[in-house]
């Protein structure tokens, strides 16, 4: 049963990429505008025109358009950029390590912060550090994140000079240059990663310190940190590990402003440089590489749900 849940989740995924590509197939071809056009200029000849948009395929039936780029990106074909004419994988693979490294930094910058933050927060509510909590949680939601980002970099920056403003050293090369550089747009997301985890967190302790298994183990006369980790924190995992994954799929958004901002040679940045070129293929292979992101952290968080509590596995049958 362990093995078909698994499976089932994995079906699941397959068909939801496989809707991604349909939705987002569709919405490009609706964006406004010529790709042979935009590949060849605003001067080109009527005749130039026709024979690019046979050279792109563009003068096929959609549903033959389709599955000619499902099948070319199946087998990691994602197209040729009309700009640069240059292959579109290769470039992906390039930008895509900053941006996971960037979304991965925040996240476990967010959780540091979030997690001792609520649950002090749920183990001591209505004190000052709930307070503090609470206001910082709601600091974090209000400020957006290029203002954030503007903040941080006058701050540790310019007045005291301690991190670089911008740029991108991969890590492979410096990791200590690496780390100089990631640090400030890491803490910019994962300050709004924590602001918002730390309110999840807190209610989830909140629900399951109030529970009756807790008053019991209290009573047989169990450490606290053990009905804590144990007994209130555990049961509690099903709804954290929800809020995280909804956290690194919103950080992915959200490094596209952050990348921007910081220099960061990022796929989000990637995106924005397609959109403001008009770049169509380019923009349909990152949208599409996104949304598989998204569904495959869906897919982890699944499977993680079977890991904490298998009884999750029997209640699907």
């Amino acid at each position: 049963m362990n093995i078909r849940f698994i499976i089932q989740r994995l079906i699941l995924a397959l068909f939801v990429v496989l809707g991604v590509t349909v939705v987002v197939f569709m919405i490009i071809q609706l964006v406004p505008g010529d790709p042979a056009r935009v590949s060849l200029g605003q001067q080109a000849t009527e005749e130039n025109l026709r024979a690019r948009r046979e050279r792109l395929g563009l003068d096929r039936p959609l549903y033959e358009q389709y599955v000619s780029w499902v099948s070319n990106a199946i087998q990691g074909d994602l197209g040729k950029s009309l700009i640069t004419n240059q292959p579109i994988g290769p470039q992906i693979m390039d930008r895509l390590p900053t941006t996971l490294q960037l979304a991965g930094l925040a996240l476990l910058i967010g959780m540091a912060i979030a997690f001792p933050l609520g649950i002090i927060s749920a183990l001591r509510p209505g004190t000052l550090i709930d307070t503090v909590a609470m206001f910082v949680s709601q600091l974090g939601v209000a400020v957006p994140d290029f203002w954030m980002s503007i903040l941080l970099v006058l701050l540790f920056s310019t007045t005291l000079d301690w991190l670089p403003p911008s740029g991108y050293t991969p890590i492979t090369e410096n990791f200590r240059e690496w780390l100089d550089h990631m640090i400030l747009p890491a803490m910019t997301a994962g300050f709004i990663s924590a602001s918002i985890q730390t309110r999840f967190i807190r209610s989830a302790m909140l629900e399951t310190l109030r529970q009756n298994y807790v008053t019991t183990a209290r009573a047989k006369g169990l450490r606290e940190r053990v009905v804590i980790i144990q007994h209130s924190l555990r049961n509690a995992m099903i709804t954290i590990v929800t809020i995280l994954g909804l956290q690194m799929t919103a950080l992915l958004s959200a490094v596209v402003v952050i990348e921007i901002v910081f220099a960061l040679p990022g796929l989000g940045s990637l995106t924005l440089d397609a959109v403001d070129a008009r770049d169509y293929p380019l923009i349909q292979a990152t949208v599409l590489v996104m949304a598989v992101l998204v569904t495959l952290i869906n897919l982890g968080v699944d499977i993680i749900y079977f890991l904490i509590d298998p009884r999750i596995a029997q209640k699907e049958y």
